[in-house]
């Protein structure tokens, strides 16, 4: 891959290194997984021990109790992990209208569903890890124990969290999130060291078990006597009928090479159907208004149809495959006009979250996303173990026509998506962009800036960004050029700049290079991004 310098050096250069390489949103969780591939770990070992390291050193973004997805190359093949956990079986569109709700609500004891986190842990560990799930936990229990100084945009971040929460959050059930995040009375300030022994001690107890204390031991009875108590939905049974999934990526051939993806429930196809519709356009050229306003159409097309029909493959109206076939993009292409269009759903034929990429020597390479779900999630954490409960249930539907409608047992329309990269049968490395509905746009933004534009990873992750969010409307970040945001208008686009780019992704990538094997990579420049090598 050619590699162009970075044309903002007052932000940060790739990185290189020979022998292993971790690229995460936190400098500390960056240099667990070092530390455990230098203990002897691989690139597997490496990203569990990241992810759970994560969990206690940027919990406004994940924690164990949260969902996790990754694409993990090894041997030269792909493999992908769906561990998103299902909705409770007591948990009816019945039940959450009884409640008197009209749509699933966003927060409390309703919207949480199974915990797929320390699941997807203990089967790294199992099917590809060189080190028992013990040892790997390690630095994530230290930091949990011994403490840590928070870094600038988590404390910006937890600080946010707290002040919604004080004013929303005032029924029982959520007393012990505020005991746990903000234990003196209000959020940790930035610099301040914060520290939590449950979290540490459930790290220990999930690793000391493989996991098992979580959904058939002592976790599992901690977290059914809470939900009993205030009338949860969530069951030990839940917990232990629960088993993450192997899963075959799908993909898509862009201008030569393969972009990888987790199938639905996932929205990781957006991002390959949008690639797709692209395909069908002209040639994009660097910093071109046509080009831009294509890939802005692409994208709208292909998000408005995933929203549509994305959910549990079973309960899908179309399937997968003539969503990434040819004839559907030539169909959705030829929607695209010389101006901004507001998109209709595909006639059907007839008849917020952490990422973290890692590799080490061996040519092993790991590509994950966990999050909780739009912040600490539900608001519901279990006394005494530090485990915030994720809130994913928030994106069923309540019409039962719907097909991501709520069923028991259901897993819902998934944002959270890792993303690899291979040409000719090898691997590139695994690239990532987390942030709710921003990350098949991410991946499709990233991927053209790597394959098109020829960008290094650094340069590829700090390019500015635009956000589709409905209709005509766009978001763009601050950077993002002023005079190509006017001639977009001009096509019909209604742009509209914002002061923060807190809400257009964090993203990292790892490339390997097929003759070499050096390793190249980049960081997110929107958040406390680090990449740890060795």
């Amino acid at each position: 891959m050619d590699y162009l310098y970075n044309p903002n050096p007052s932000i940060r250069h790739t990185a290189f290194a020979k022998n292993g390489m971790v690229a995460t949103s936190q400098p500390l969780a960056a240099q667990a997984g070092i530390e455990i591939m230098r203990r002897g770990g691989n690139a597997i070992d490496a990203a569990i021990a990241t992810a759970a390291a994560l969990t206690v050193v940027e919990p406004t973004s994940n924690g164990i109790g949260g969902d996790a997805f990754a694409l993990v190359w090894v041997n030269n093949k792909l493999h992908g992990l769906n561990a998103s956990g299902p909705a409770p079986q007591s948990l009816t569109i019945d039940a959450v209208k009884a409640q008197g709700h009209d749509k699933m609500p966003v927060y409390g004891l309703t919207p949480i569903t199974v915990p797929g986190v320390p699941a997807a842990w203990a089967e790294l560990a199992r099917k590809f890890g060189n080190l028992p799930l013990k040892e790997t936990l390690e630095p994530a229990i230290r930091y949990a124990e011994e403490g840590y100084p928070l870094t600038p945009i988590l404390g910006k971040y937890w600080n946010a969290a707290y002040k919604k929460y004080s004013t929303s959050f005032t029924t029982e059930e959520f007393d012990a999130w505020f005991t746990t995040f903000a234990p003196d009375g209000r959020a940790p300030e930035i610099g301040e060291l914060w520290k939590s022994p449950d979290h540490a001690a459930t790290l220990q107890s999930i690793g000391e078990s493989n996991g098992e204390s979580f959904y058939t031991g002592e976790l599992a009875d901690k977290i059914d006597t809470f939900m009993q108590q205030h009338g949860g939905f969530l069951t030990k049974s839940d917990l232990a009928n629960y088993q993450p999934e192997w899963v075959e990526p799908v993909s898509t051939n862009y201008r030569g090479y393969d972009v990888h993806e987790i199938p639905p429930n996932g929205q990781g196809m957006i991002a390959l159907m949008a690639l797709n519709i692209l395909s069908e356009m002209n040639s994009p050229v660097p910093h071109d208004t046509q080009s831009l306003h294509e890939q802005i159409e692409s994208m709208k097309l292909a998000f408005t149809d995933g929203q549509a029909f994305i959910t549990e493959p079973t309960d899908m109206p179309i399937k997968p495959e003539h969503l990434l076939s040819k004839s559907y993009a030539q169909q959705r292409a030829a929607k695209i006009t010389a101006t901004a269009t507001c998109p209709e759903p595909y006639e059907l034929p007839k008849g917020g979250t952490v990422y973290l990429a890692t590799a080490d020597g061996e040519g092993n390479m790991v590509s994950f996303i966990q999050s909780n779900y739009m912040g600490f999630g539900s608001g519901i954490v279990i006394p005494g173990t530090g485990i915030a409960l994720q809130n994913r249930g928030a994106d069923f539907s309540l019409d039962p026509n719907h097909p991501n409608a709520l069923k028991p047992g259901k897993r819902t329309f998934h944002t959270i998506i890792p993303g690899f990269l291979t040409k000719n049968g090898q691997a590139i490395g695994p690239f990532g962009v987390m942030g709710g509905y921003m990350q098949p746009q991410g991946h499709f933004q990233v991927a053209i800036n790597t394959i098109d534009y020829k960008l290094n990873p650094q340069a590829a992750l700090d390019a500015p960004r635009w956000q589709w969010i409905k209709d005509n409307l766009v978001h763009v970040e601050p950077g993002f050029p002023n005079h190509l945001a006017q001639a977009l208008t001009r096509l019909g686009h209604q742009i509209q700049p914002t002061l923060d780019s807190g809400s257009f992704g964090r993203g990292q990538i790892i490339w390997r290079n097929p003759k070499t094997g050096v390793l190249s990579g980049g960081t997110e420049s929107r958040t406390d991004g680090a990449i740890a090598v060795w």
